[in-house]
């Protein structure tokens, strides 16, 4: 039994004498089957930077039609903006051109005209947020709204506005021409 033993060997000393074609073969096995794995690892990337890239594309062509039709509408704002603007001051010019074609109108007739049509204008203006900026004497000066063309002498204290020469006008909260006004010198 002892030869039997040392002819054929256990099973572990088998294991670890191979013969070199077997080692080979074995080598080769476990190369082949990292390289099966490796590629893959390798397809699956493929396929993973493939989706990755069509959502890329999408993605930006998705942006890039946002960016296009953001980019339209501004237009058409910025085209038609002033079209409520306009539609409103149309009466406004129905009035006046209405007023002139009267040939022989009275004095009180004209008046009477130039109120009721100064009247639409003011709703038309008010309607669209234009707020006439008129202070009243003795208002102190907003360098922000008004606009001192002088300063004069005056009984009341320095730096408030003794007089309006011409009404400014705010639109929407920001000043669209400021008033301008003459001011109290310091005495």
């Amino acid at each position: 039994m002892t030869q039997q033993n040392t002819a054929e060997g256990t099973p572990a000393q088998n294991d670890h004498a191979q013969s070199p074609e077997e080692a080979l073969a074995a080598a080769a096995v476990a190369e082949a089957d990292a390289l099966a794995a490796l590629t893959n690892e390798l397809a699956e990337l493929k396929a993973k930077n493939a989706d990755l890239a069509d959502q890329y594309l999408r993605a930006k062509a998705e942006a890039e039609n946002a960016r296009r039709r953001a980019d339209e509408e501004i237009a058409k704002t910025r085209k038609f903006a002033v079209e409520s603007f306009a539609e409103s001051l149309l009466p406004v010019l129905d009035s006046f051109e209405a007023g002139l074609s009267i040939q022989e109108a009275s004095l009180a007739q004209i008046r009477e005209g130039s109120e009721a049509t100064l009247k639409q204008l003011q709703s038309a203006l008010t309607r669209h947020k234009v707020i006439a900026i008129a202070p009243a004497a003795g208002e102190k000066f907003d360098p922000h709204q008004h606009q001192a063309i002088s300063m004069v002498p005056a009984d009341q204290e320095p730096n408030t506005v003794v007089a309006v020469l011409q009404k400014g006008y705010l639109i929407a909260e920001r000043v669209l021409r400021p008033a301008l006004v003459t001011v109290a010198a310091p005495k």
